[in-house]
């Protein structure tokens, strides 16, 4: 079984060509606010020392060098890059990875020609292939690429935490890939240019090439999902893993009704005949996907169904119900481990999957809250293979590691 330990250990830092006596400018772009953690917006300039010919790395004078680039590494026992060159660098992931699969690309001056790059199932030795392997990506699937965190973990090796969420256009239906996971980026001393990046896959334990494991992953992200081409609650995939996703959910409304079981229809006449103009103004409000039912405590026995309501609406802007056993209410954003699973949604397949799912959660170290949501994207007359149903379980101090 591959670790991250085991692969860090073998990230190789390639040896460079003789270098230019000449010092190399990268220019940091503006980019976009893909997330929080990236939402800067600057101009830097990153300037690498310079070697003297035969490769050799040019030593600092006592006098100038920072102190910090006269530390040892804890993990390497020797120079590594100075806070000032890793912070840089940090910054210039920042701006120019947003930029993996739109129009504008990567900045391919920040590479050693002879890059390595590996992931579980794919491998290139040159910034060409590397190009090329990302040409292809964004010419079959269509990537979405975000950008979590960025942070030194090794002397000369920065790490990066992202999600890439891909659908196959290749197929008529479309299927939807996501994976998230580490870069290892390994950093050329000589040049300060990346010269190897490793990706690690969070949902698979063998991410050595050539990983079957990995090959399987894919596949099986093929499946039929039949989800309605209507809004839905916005929310980020933070990870997958083999047995369930993490996801941060943005706040949204909904229609609430008092239910009777996960899998029942009590009260899915009361809501929907809210959105369907049985309010105070006889407004008729747009179908939203999926719909809820949530039992909030650990017997999950106290069950309400839900609808929610358009993102454009408010509180304020709605109507109020003309029935009692109607409320309206915000739904807080948070952190939410979803299971997914397809067939018809029967009570006790939904109560084994909330166990499979709290099981794993559990044994995984995190922290699950009592009760669960059932999520159903579909109505009765789709056929039962192509249904999309999810188990949801809200989690408490949730951290992304790195």
């Amino acid at each position: 079984m591959a670790t991250t330990t085991s692969l860090r250990s073998r990230l190789l830092i390639l040896p460079p060509p003789p270098a230019s006596p000449t010092a190399v400018s990268l220019r940091l772009r503006p980019h976009a606010a893909v997330l929080p953690s990236c939402s800067r917006r600057r101009n830097l300039h990153l300037t690498a020392r310079a070697a003297p010919p035969g490769g050799a790395v040019a030593p600092a004078s006592s006098s100038s060098a920072p102190a910090e680039e006269k530390e040892k590494d804890e993990k390497g026992g020797g120079v590594g890059l100075s806070a000032t060159d890793a912070e840089m660098l940090c910054e210039f992931l920042r701006a120019d990875l947003p930029h993996l699969f739109d129009d504008v690309g990567i900045d391919r001056s920040a590479y050693d020609d002879r890059v390595r790059f590996r992931d579980p199932i794919t491998r290139h030795d040159t910034i060409d292939g590397y190009l090329f392997n990302i040409r292809l990506l964004k010419l079959l699937f269509r990537p979405d690429f975000y950008l979590h965190a960025v942070k030194q973990t090794g002397p000369y090796e920065l790490t990066t935490r992202w999600t890439m969420v891909m659908k196959f256009m290749l197929l008529p239906w479309k299927p939807e890939l996501i994976f998230t996971g580490l870069s290892i980026m390994g950093v050329n001393p000589q040049n300060l240019k990346f010269n190897s990046h490793v990706d690690l896959w969070d949902s698979i334990q063998n991410n050595e090439y050539f990983s079957f494991e990995g090959l399987r992953d894919v596949f099986k992200q093929l499946r039929i999902y039949k989800t309605p081409d209507i809004e839905t609650p916005n929310y980020l995939i933070l990870k997958r893993t083999a047995h369930y996703e993490v996801r941060s959910y943005e706040p949204f409304l909904i229609v609430e009704a008092k239910g009777d079981k996960l899998t029942g229809s009590s009260g899915f006449n009361n809501v929907t005949g809210y959105i369907f103009g049985k309010n105070a103004s006889s407004e008729k409000i747009p179908m939203t996907t999926p719909v809820f039912t949530q039992a909030s405590d650990d017997t999950l026995s106290d069950v309400s169904i839900q609808i929610v309501l358009p993102m454009n609406k408010d509180l304020n802007s709605l109507p109020a119900p003309n029935t009692e056993a109607v409320t309206l209410r915000k739904v807080e954003g948070g952190i939410v481990a979803v299971k997914k699973f397809s067939g018809r949604p029967k009570e006790e397949i939904v109560l084994q999957k909330e166990k499979d799912l709290r099981s794993q959660l559990l044994k995984d170290g995190l922290k699950p809250q009592q009760g669960c949501l059932l999520a159903r994207y579909n109505d009765p007359r789709t056929k039962s293979f192509l249904m999309r149903n999810e188990v949801l379980i809200r989690l408490n101090d949730f951290t992304l590691e790195l």
